[in-house]
């Protein structure tokens, strides 16, 4: 996997600006931050922490894990209560996810179909061929 930063550009902080990679590609469904008995955690930290540990919980279904994630794309229901937790959503972030850290995109959306998910995420992984 290869992190593409164009010659002169400033290093992202968090994401990268596009990721090369060859393998075997997993597609994670939006995944929101509920539990197996479809239980919402409280709180947009809190339903991101569980967001992402589904995320994994589907990758390791397929051998990956969060060390082959080059996309996510995550839907956010309120962009100022995201901003005012950017802290503590990249401590979570590091947390679960380790130090892997995919192109990305946050885009702010009016609803999402389950009525209590504050945040839902798109993933997309690569396992190497030589893995």
């Amino acid at each position: 996997m290869k992190y593409l930063l164009p010659k002169g550009w400033p290093r992202p902080s968090g994401y990268s600006n596009g990721v090369l990679a060859k393998g075997q590609q997993v597609f994670v469904a939006g995944m929101v931050g509920w539990d197996e008995n479809g239980t919402f955690a409280e709180g947009l930290v809190e339903q991101f922490e569980k967001v992402l540990q589904n995320t994994v919980a589907v990758l390791q279904e397929a051998g990956a894990g969060p060390e082959h994630v080059v996309r996510m794309t995550w839907f956010v229901k309120d962009l100022d209560t995201y901003r005012q937790n950017l802290v503590p959503i990249g401590l979570t972030y590091r947390k679960v996810m380790g130090k892997s850290f995919p192109a990305m995109a946050a885009i702010g959306i009016n609803d999402l179909v389950e009525p209590e998910a504050l945040i839902e995420i798109e993933t997309t992984a690569v396992i190497p061929d030589d893995e």
